[in-house]
């Protein structure tokens, strides 16, 4: 019998299903693959960037700002630790506003500080999610408030601040820092990037819950440390010397700088008014500018040591020499030279002749030289070209070529007018004659390094005087006129201390030599010189048998007592000469007079240099602003529409003060005026050091006028036109752009120096500060 075939327990698989899902699970095998591929190998660093924002926090870690140490390694400024106080929006929730106003009110503690207000703290929470700052900088009993606030997402961390153990002491030399320790003035600015150093950065790991679980830190590189030539003692004597004369003659400010002749080094340099660099909230704008090196004036009788110089090396001048003075006027190409009224020398030996300041002698001496030679030497003893000190923002000075001068510009020149120079040009000009004859090249700063006080490797370098110049000078010098000349000429400038014009500079126990000037200004409108506004200065040596010292003095528009060189800035000079050659110890070179000997001596009426004459070429003058480098700080482009707005206000301010003042009908109209904003850079008629210094022998009363506040200077590209009688408030400009800034500017009448770029993050002055019409504002931008 036939068995029946064997039934199967399952269904017969059909091929082609099976195809289909070994397809679909080889695709979705292989999708997933890839996707896997994609997301860890091709986007692998993008999503690691991901994480790395969500689970770390980075923060850059500021370094620790150079020192800046005087020649005996004194600290004039340094970096201390201090709190600033920072919030992590994300933590505060919902309580963002409550948060703000209960933080401003601990740590908004100044008026005119607008970061802190409750609006501005509350703006910067509600721009960032997880990070804002609250305040900048504050002081430990308002980090303390804030900490006892224990407000849920707000800490406090370590920030560096600068800080000025000696408050005041060489501000504009010193300079200042913003916020962010970026320099924003003097050697701050000028070695900013030696100083600031290389921040690190600090790597914060949290969790879900933004709770801290472990930092890696990369610590930063310190800033440079800087030794500067400066000696604070002397600068503090020089300093308070300085202030004591202003305010008692009621300038409106002075220089003063000390060198050593031997080197070149400045041991002081004192500007008065200065500021308080500790407190940048609060700076006043006009003392900012170091008017030691950015500002010039017309030297004038200060000046004739040049022509005296020039003629004794290259004319085959003696000191014992006949020169005919002609009475006291001369006449050349139409133009007559006129003496002090009452001089009417006749012939004189050369040495009388600068001893009295006769200009009619000096204008011979000149003719003895030569233009060409003359010009030569006035290059040689470093007029007309920087310096190369280490201070920003130094100009040349003016300085014309032989080509443009006129047919009596000689004539000018000789007694000091047509040339613009500055203080620190000055007085390394009486140090190459203090020295034998060399020009050494003026310096500030003596080394940096890396080392901190109390390294071995760091010792100080006190200021020993030295009567021999260094075996290698350094670059830049040159010998301008022999050693004989130079002798010659400190023997005459001896002279004017004792029997001419200089007598108020005389020293107990030391020899002393040096000369006055009284630089009149310059009325804006008729560019002639005003007779009521004048510069006070004098430059000498001392001990004159050994030279230690070199000192300039340049006082500005004295409007108490006598106004004029001898009176005004020669007791400076002897007030400080004396208390620098006792600090230094060097031996006495003269007997010693009693105090009743030296008190008789300050009474003495010195005989002043006469007022030249005002017909000098003042706009050629004017023109060779010019030709002056592009960077230089005198070379400003005009506006029109703000001098004419000023000269309006100060024609006002012009008839108030006539009509109160007794000597109005002797008061030229305009004589408060402002200069043109080409020239103002070159004659500072309110604020800057701006004259042409002839000295006068009389000593008229002086006029009532009104106080001048010190104006403005410009510092940058654009032009700037002061008026101190009219004031406006600083506008804010907290987070706004470089465009809206300079609008806001101009529409308030100020002018704008950017530094960086971005928004503007920090102001000076601050918002709100009344300021003269065309001051300029510091801001700082910053991505």
């Amino acid at each position: 019998m036939k068995k029946a075939p064997r039934q199967t327990l399952t269904a017969p698989i059909r091929r082609a299903r099976f195809v289909w899902v070994a397809v679909f699970f080889v695709f979705w095998v292989s999708l997933i693959v890839f996707r896997l591929g994609w997301l860890q190998v091709v986007r692998h660093t993008e999503f690691v960037k991901v994480a790395a924002k969500q689970q770390q926090r980075t923060f850059e870690v500021a370094p620790r700002r150079g020192v800046l140490y005087d020649r005996n390694l004194r600290e004039l400024a340094m970096t201390t630790l201090v709190d600033s106080v920072y919030a992590v929006p994300s933590e505060l929730g919902d309580n963002r506003e409550q948060a703000a106003a209960m933080l401003a009110k601990v740590v908004h503690t100044d008026d005119i500080d607008h970061f802190t207000t409750e609006g501005q703290i509350l703006a910067r929470i509600n721009a960032s999610k997880n990070f804002a700052w609250v305040a900048r900088k504050v002081d430990k009993d308002t980090a303390k408030r804030v900490r006892e606030l224990n407000l849920k997402g707000v800490y406090t961390t370590d920030e560096f601040k600068r800080f000025y153990p000696n408050s005041n002491l060489a501000a504009q030399v010193l300079g200042y820092v913003g916020t962010d320790d970026n320099g924003l003035g003097g050697l701050e600015l000028n070695f900013d990037d030696e100083l600031h150093g290389t921040p690190g950065h600090k790597l914060t790991a949290v969790d879900a819950k933004r709770h801290v679980l472990g930092s890696d830190e990369q610590q930063p590189m310190a800033g440079e440390n800087l030794v500067l030539s400066i000696d604070a003692n002397i600068q503090y004597m020089a300093e308070q010397a300085l202030d004591a004369q202003v305010a008692k003659v009621g300038a409106t400010h002075g220089t003063v700088v000390v060198q050593d002749p031997h080197t070149g080094q400045i041991l002081a340099l004192a500007v008065s008014p200065r500021f308080n660099p500790n407190d940048s909230r609060h700076l006043d704008a006009g003392s900012l500018t170091n008017l030691a090196v950015s500002d010039v004036y017309e030297p004038g009788s200060t000046f004739k040591l040049v022509t005296y110089s020039a003629a004794l090396d290259s004319g085959g001048v003696e000191p014992t020499d006949i020169v005919d003075c002609q009475g006291g006027a001369m006449t050349l190409y139409g133009r007559t030279m006129h003496d002090d009224k009452d001089d009417h020398f006749g012939r004189v030996t050369v040495l009388y002749a600068l001893e009295h300041s006769s200009d009619v002698g000096a204008v011979k001496m000149e003719q003895k030289v030569g233009n060409q030679k003359f010009y030569q030497y006035m290059k040689g003893f470093g007029f007309g070209q920087r310096s190369g000190v280490e201070l920003p923002a130094e100009t040349r000075g003016l300085l014309r070529p032989v080509t443009k001068w006129g047919a009596t510009s000689f004539m000018s020149m000789a007694i000091g007018q047509e040339v613009g120079v500055t203080p620190v040009q000055l007085v390394t000009m009486v140090s190459t004659i203090a020295n034998g004859g060399v020009y050494m090249p003026p310096h500030v700063l003596l080394s940096s390094t890396d080392a901190m006080k109390g390294d071995p490797r760091l010792k100080p370098a006190a200021f020993h005087p030295a009567n021999q110049l260094p075996a290698k000078l350094p670059d830049g010098a040159h010998r301008v006129i022999s050693e004989m000349t130079a002798a010659k000429m400190r023997m005459m400038m001896q002279g004017i201390v004792l029997e001419g014009t200089g007598k108020a500079a005389q020293l107990n126990g030391y020899s002393s030599g040096g000369k006055t000037g009284t630089a009149q200004k310059i009325d804006p409108e008729t560019h002639t010189y005003s007779h009521t506004k004048l510069v006070a200065s004098f430059a000498g040596i001392a001990p004159v048998s050994s030279p230690a010292i070199s000192v300039a003095v340049v006082i500005d528009t004295p409007t108490i007592g006598s106004r004029y060189g001898a009176a005004v800035s020669a007791p400076v000079f002897q007030d400080v000469a004396q208390q620098v050659l006792e600090y230094l110890g060097v031996p006495h070179d003269m007997p010693l007079k009693t105090p009743k000997e030296m008190k008789e001596l300050a009474k003495t009426n010195a005989h002043d240099d006469a007022p030249a004459d005002s017909t000098a070429d003042l706009n050629a003058m004017f023109e060779e602003i010019n030709s002056l480098p592009a960077d230089d700080p005198l070379r400003h482009p005009a506006d029109a529409a703000a001098m004419a707005a000023n000269a309006a206000a100060d024609r006002a301010a012009d008839e108030a003060a006539a009509r109160a003042s007794e000597a109005s009908a002797r008061t030229p109209s305009g004589a408060m005026k402002l200069l043109p904003t080409k020239v103002l850079a070159a004659f500072r008629a309110q604020g800057g050091t701006t004259s042409v210094m002839p000295d006068t022998e009389s000593e008229s009363k002086p006029l009532a006028a009104p106080k001048i506040q010190p104006a403005v200077q410009a510092r940058g590209s654009t032009a700037v036109v002061v008026d101190p009688s009219k004031r406006v408030a600083v506008p804010e400009f907290q987070g706004d752009g470089l465009r809206t800034v300079v609008q806001q500017a101009n529409a308030a009448g100020l002018s704008v120096q950017p530094v960086g770029s971005g928004l503007a993050r920090e102001q000076v002055p601050a918002a709100g500060t009344m300021v003269p019409v065309g001051t300029e504002i510091v801001v700082r931008f910053t991505r």
